[in-house]
């Protein structure tokens, strides 16, 4: 064994970038996944719209929080990139190639497929020089009606004359000339494009049946001249600026922390730049006065399309047109959880799986409103990461304290973009007299517990609810997660302990035989799942492991990976985002094979499957295999003991292995072709899911 352990190390070590993938090129590379999906000509038209705007929305988290990192790094100079394992600059520049790359690509599909097939269906996206009389009319008159008020018309003076740009705000460039001067200079302005207050898509009248729109970019253009009497329009380019979304507070172990997330929160919109978004056909002198004006840099910089902030897809009307969009698959109802008057009997007879967003989440939301009102429930605990805006849950744990229950939150304020979300419910639960709890400095609490004790016959009885995924009910009907109800003692009294460590803020000597949690036995017993099984390898015994999960980043995990591969586990896996280990290299790890699927559905279970000598070790989680998860995060693992929901979970699984519709192959090349074994046979995972689901149901 150590003799292959230096072998290994020796190897990975002449090349360390052929065996371990960057991350934010992997990142990139799962991001076209999704652009991949607008190209499928199989998927309906309104739904490969929404393709496009999941991958513009993406792109710019990206940019707010990964991109502006490293533009940190590369300002901090060359005695900071000293001291790290990777040159920030040289990341840069292969983020920025590779972005642009795709967003030439993401104009090709909505200028050559999306545009034509919207006019084939009647709906016609129009040029503002494409009106007629009657509209022009119309644009003037909306116009002067909803936007004139917003429009702020800047002319823009160098050195005198800076407009502060809002993040993520659309503004409209000009190239200006005086009317009354032969020979005058070219003058500059910008115009706000209001589409944080209005409609991005304006519905024109018509009288031939067919839907016309028009981008309300071109509605500013439009009435441009109007803007700027005594101007000629000379041209007009669309820029966008994004702003660094980091709030620099996870390091912090001093001090009120949710003071200073209060007040980093007020500065994320004010923040430096992260992407500045610019029209490619915008020319070189505008650009310079631009960058020169808005303190830019080139790596700032990043050329798009003629329009940007293209998530606004989203909201495209559909003008009544079900045969563009996906066949809906309702969400079905779990019988045992969702109709039996006694709810905890039904929990406290066996264990209960569900797999939304194909069974509905109405089972969770029932465990916290049954606990509500049963007036032997005498305690209700909760960890909060991410929480819908308007939420049953919540609510019903206001209603439990005012039916004098012990109500208590955890709750995690640095999930990033939902501070403020989280914040103001922690207000609203403290108002309530719930036990609020808030994050630890320097440390994320991202496990998805909560907790139930209920006196029965004299003593306290436990019940929990553990998930992959968070106690949100809007994301439950498009992300794909497990969620286990147990009465299991080796489970919920391990669950209890968590929160014992949760609400106290101690570790004390703790010990976990059933659950991994982080910070106590999470990553040495993943790892020694993983070693059980190269030693079962190395003396010819079948050995096998498989995987899911979001993202697979963390050295030492890949790197024993790798070690179990050379040994000869067999390994598949199943990554949806970003994977840094290469799959397929002879000698290392040609053992292992990873798909990826991108579907209809956001893939966010994890799942981990060790083969265990015939004897199947199941493990749901809410913890990617990411150094943050691993190592600076308390994450949970659970066993699965129940023999019928280990029998669908390995039915779930294998149903996307077999995936040859909407699965790709992961590989050190980026290539992230379509898997297509068994062409006979067609295997869509997510809609076989659904219909095994259907079957199943009770």
């Amino acid at each position: 064994m150590k003799e292959l352990d230096l072998d290994l190390q020796n190897l990975m070590e002449k090349k360390k970038n052929k065996y371990y993938l960057g991350r934010d090129i992997s990142w990139l590379s799962f991001n076209y996944r999704v652009l991949q999906e607008a190209m499928d000509k199989r998927v309906p038209l309104f739904e490969r719209m929404k393709f496009l705007a999941i991958y513009s929305s993406n792109l710019d988290e990206f940019f707010r929080v990964r991109v502006s990192n490293h533009r940190n790094l590369v300002r901090v100079g060359k005695k900071t990139k000293r001291k790290l394992h990777f040159d920030p600059e040289v990341i840069l520049k292969s983020v920025l190639d590779t972005v642009n790359l795709q967003q030439e690509k993401f104009s090709k599909i909505f200028a050559k497929n999306i545009i034509p097939e919207l006019e084939s269906s009647n709906i016609n996206l129009l040029h503002y020089s494409d009106l007629d009389d009657e509209q022009c009319e119309f644009i003037n008159n909306y116009f002067m009606d909803n936007m004139l008020p917003f429009v702020q018309p800047v002319l823009l003076v160098k050195n005198k004359i800076k407009p502060f740009l809002n993040n993520a705000a659309l503004y409209l460039t000009m190239i200006l000339r005086n009317k009354g001067q032969r020979r005058s200079r070219n003058q500059y302005a910008i115009v706000k494009i209001p589409s944080d207050h209005l409609p991005r898509f304006v519905k024109i009248p018509s009288n031939d049946g067919k839907h016309n729109l028009i981008m309300l970019d071109d509605v500013v253009r439009f009435m441009a001249s109007w803007l700027f009497p005594g101007f000629i329009i000379v041209d007009s380019f669309s820029v966008k600026l994004s702003r660094d979304a980091e709030l620099y507070i996870e390091d912090e172990y001093s001090g009120d922390l949710i003071a200073k997330i209060r007040k980093s929160l007020t500065k994320r919109n004010v923040g430096p730049a992260a992407r500045f978004v610019y029209d490619r056909e915008m020319p070189q002198h505008l650009l310079s006065f631009l960058m020169e004006t808005f303190d830019l840099e080139e790596y700032d910089l990043l050329p798009e399309g003629r329009y940007h902030n293209n998530s606004d897809f989203f909201k495209f009307p559909t003008f009544g047109m079900d045969n563009l969009t996906n066949d809906p698959l309702p969400p079905l109802p779990y019988g045992p959880l969702e109709k039996p008057k006694n709810y905890f009997s039904a929990i406290r007879k066996k264990d209960h799986l569900i797999h939304v967003p194909y069974h509905s989440y109405e089972s969770t939301v029932r465990f916290f409103e049954e606990a509500a009102k049963d007036p032997n429930v005498t305690h209700i605990k909760i960890v909060q990461y991410r929480v819908a805006k308007r939420s049953r849950i919540m609510e019903a744990l206001i209603s439990a304290v005012k039916a004098g229950k012990q109500v208590t939150v955890f709750i995690e304020v640095k999930a990033r973009f939902d501070e403020a979300a989280n914040l103001k419910w922690g207000e609203r639960l403290e108002k309530a007299g719930a036990k609020v709890h808030y994050s630890f400095p320097g440390l994320k609490v991202h496990s998805k517990l909560a907790l139930i004790i209920r006196k029965e016959k004299g003593r306290s009885s436990l019940y929990t609810y553990l998930s992959t995924g968070n106690f949100h009910e809007d994301t439950a009907k498009i992300y794909s997660d497990f969620g286990l109800f147990t009465h299991d003692q080796k489970i919920t009294k391990e669950v209890a302990r968590v929160f014992s460590i949760l609400e106290t803020e101690k570790a004390p000597k703790t010990e976990f035989k059933h659950l991994l949690v982080g910070q106590f036995n999470l990553r040495p017993e993943l790892e020694q799942l993983i070693n059980n099984e190269i030693i079962a390898a190395k003396k010819g015994k079948k050995a096998k492991i498989i995987l899911k999960m979001n993202s697979l980043q963390d050295r030492k995990m890949i790197s024993l990976l790798y070690k179990a591969s050379r040994a000869g586990v067999k390994i598949k896996m199943i990554i949806r985002g970003i994977c840094c280990l290469v799959p397929g290299i002879k000698g290392l790890s040609d053992n292992i094979q990873i798909i990826s699927i991108v579907d209809r559905f956001l893939e966010h279970a994890r799942v981990f499957i060790f083969h265990n000598h015939g004897k199947e070790k199941i493990y749901l989680s809410s913890a990617d295999w990411m150094t943050r998860n691993l190592s600076h995060r308390i994450e949970t693992i659970f066993p699965i003991y129940d023999e019928a929901v280990r029998e669908q979970i390995m039915d779930f699984i294998q149903i996307q292995l077999d995936d040859n519709v909407k699965a790709r192959w992961i590989d050190g090349k980026y290539s992230n072709e379509y898997k297509k074994d068994k062409p006979e046979v067609t295997n869509q995972s997510q809609l076989e899911t659904y219909y095994y689901v259907k079957r199943n149901s009770k």
